[in-house]
């Protein structure tokens, strides 16, 4: 509940800053929290929140601790110090205690603060069948060496080894490995954490964890909750390779770590290992069990270098020759981008624009269409839903005479759904684009950008960057759960230019959904599935639906910064909240409730750890997540 109050102040904030009106929103907010729990219930949370038993609300927007990262880690991040309590189960509970992991800690950086923070950090396992192997290189002896030959004369369960790393990978034992940097940091839970998951899930053979920064003074700050498995984020930066802890067979089966790759064999390997790898067969630690060093001139900030190592494009663009990808990588601010080849027979699209009236804003829309779009090849069906608007009827006969325009005329009463079923019927194109009658084109590639990823096996429907006309943005994909509703849009209101929560609002990824205010599929899908459903989502949370159902078919659905468009956000449309309207909206919603469920609360593109009552990517008080101890 207070969470949700929360929600609507910020929302309100950040009307506010957009110079928008606050009515509208105060009241999409706050009606299903006083439909559940009255008028009464509502001031009880307000003023709960008030008294601070909740998330903070004044946060520094600049300041490196901008979410209050060290207070919410005293709260709930905390790890489990004994015992196995997720594993109710006795057998499981001594399969995931005999698990044996050995974790690799090359010798080639760091003072000797960090390693010995490193080392102990291992040593603290709660998990107690581990093994640590010093590696140095030959012949390149640094500081660390003598102390690493003193813990290995110690402890039996430390060796020091003289040998190429990919060497001393090659060597190892035990079923499991991973790689520690020797300036970072595991937390102490973190191996238990990871045997949990094996057991959980015996199918697993790579599995990657949530991480932070910790800086010379044990500080931590700047947590990275990453979503679960993301082919596309991958393919746009390295979220995995800390922690990650891999079957050892697989490291052996794809070669071992190439040491030619640098800075990013992490990432490659990570890249080689999912190639041979099944969605299933990758699993997501959704808690923090990595702390990564601080580099001095940080200050405490994320750095989003992280993700971008150096030499990653070159590792990027062998996985796209061994997957038989035509597409060529180049590195962005906040990581890489890959642009898909586009077949020299360039499909068709079929580019679909329902509208009533609204001349300016229709006119608008297509003539930057026609004017600003790269792409070679699509064609535009205006779906005309009972315009009596002289000028708009005579700009939609002139648009008819055009060979690449055809206009469908349609008076039944507004089915937005049905609408664009009627002109996915008649569509000549491969692919079919839904576009909103207030949508303005930007960047020229964006259909090229858009078609280049909808060709890629697996993908199911492709979505664009949309900005308000004020150059904030509207949409970075959808999140399932947003604000106690069905879904809302990822870094809605971020200024242009702002990368967003470590880049994810500058780089290609796969969401749960994609808004159809700009969106491509391949037409065969939406045959396949029925399209929209005009029956019980006739206005709102069709494209939701539809992008849920592509998912459950075993498609993804993808996101792009690349195609930009302004969004002049539903102008035309009457608003939910007035009138019959509200009462349809509301059928709507407790329709998408009773169809999706838990989905909708447990979005695998974002983290349990983030905040449903914001789309800015702060932290959820508390989590709604199933690793935390009962004590939390």
């Amino acid at each position: 509940m207070r969470r949700r109050i929360a929600s609507i102040l910020g929302k309100v904030r950040g009307a506010i800053a957009r110079g928008r009106g606050i009515g509208a929103t105060l009241v999409r907010g706050a009606f299903p929290v006083l439909r559940e729990s009255g008028l009464g219930g509502f001031v009880r949370a307000a003023r709960a929140l008030q008294r601070g038993e909740g998330p903070p609300l004044l946060t520094d927007p600049q300041g490196p601790d901008r979410f209050r990262y060290r207070e919410w880690i005293r709260r709930y991040g905390q790890p489990a110090a004994t015992g196995w309590w997720r594993l109710t189960d006795a057998a499981a509970r001594v399969r995931a205690e005999a698990m044996t992991f050995t974790v690799l800690m090359p010798l080639d950086a760091g003072t000797g603060e960090q390693f010995a923070r490193a080392v102990a950090s291992v040593r603290q396992q709660v998990h107690p069948n581990w093994t640590l192997h010093l590696v140095a290189a030959p012949g390149q002896r640094t500081g660390l060496h003598g102390s690493a030959m003193r813990l290995a004369a110690e402890d039996a369960r430390i060796a020091y080894c003289e040998a190429p790393l990919p060497q001393a990978i090659a060597s190892v034992a035990t079923p499991w490995l991973a790689l520690l940097d020797a300036r970072d940091a595991l937390a102490p839970d973190a191996l238990l954490r990871v045997a949990e998951a094996l057991v959980s899930e015996p199918q697993v053979r790579l599995v990657y964890s949530d991480e932070d920064r910790v800086d010379a003074h044990g500080q931590r700050s700047a947590g990275w909750f990453k979503p679960d498995w993301n082919l596309d984020l991958l393919r746009s930066q390295d979220f995995m390779s800390r922690l990650a802890v891999h079957d050892a067979r697989l490291v052996r089966e794809v070669g071992g770590l190439d040491a030619a790759c640098g800075e990013a064999a992490p990432y490659d390997l990570v890249l080689r290992c999912v190639e041979r790898l099944a969605p299933a067969q990758i699993a997501h630690v959704p808690q923090v069990l990595y702390h990564r060093h601080v580099a001095a001139a940080d200050n405490g900030h994320a750095d989003l270098s992280d993700g971008a190592p150096a030499g990653g494009e070159q590792a990027l663009q062998a996985h796209l020759a061994r997957c038989g990808v035509a597409g060529a990588v180049q590195r962005v601010s906040f990581g890489f981008k890959v642009r898909y080849a586009l077949p020299a027979d360039a499909p068709l699209v079929s580019l679909i624009i329902p509208t009533r009236n609204a001349l300016a804003l229709v006119r608008q829309c297509i003539e930057s269409i026609l004017a600003k779009t790269a792409y070679p090849r699509f064609e535009i069906i205006l779906v005309d839903n009972g315009s009596d608007d002289p000028e708009a009827l005579r700009y939609f006969d002139a648009l008819a005479r055009r060979p690449d325009v055809r206009v469908l005329r349609d008076d039944g009463p507004f089915n937005y759904s049905a609408l664009n079923n009627r002109a996915a019927a008649i569509a000549r194109g491969e692919f079919l684009g839904l576009v909103n009658n207030d949508i303005e084109v930007i960047a020229p590639e964006w259909l090229v950008d858009m078609v280049g990823i909808a060709l890629q096996p697996g993908v199911g429907a492709v979505g664009a960057r949309l900005w308000y006309p004020d150059r904030t943005l509207q949409h970075g994909g959808v999140v399932l759960g947003y604000r106690g509703g069905v879904a809302n849009h990822a870094h809605r209101g971020l200024r242009q230019g702002e990368p967003g929560y470590f880049g994810r609002a500058a780089l290609t990824q796969s969401f749960s959904a994609v808004t159809a205010a700009c969106l491509v599929v391949r037409k065969r899908l939406y045959d396949e599935l029925g399209g929209l459903d005009e029956e019980h989502l006739t206005v709102a949370f069709n494209d939701i639906d539809f992008c849920l159902r592509l998912r459950e078919a075993g498609y993804r659905n993808v996101w792009t910064p690349e195609a930009e468009l302004f969004h002049h956000e539903s102008a035309t449309r009457v608003s939910d909240f007035a009138g019959p309207a509200l009462q349809r909206f509301l059928r709507e919603e407790q329709f998408m409730r009773r169809r999706w469920g838990a989905l909708l609360t447990a979005d695998p593109a974002y983290n349990p750890n983030l905040s449903l009552a914001a789309e800015d990517f702060s932290y959820a008080w508390p989590p709604r997540n199933p690793w935390l101890p009962p004590s939390t």
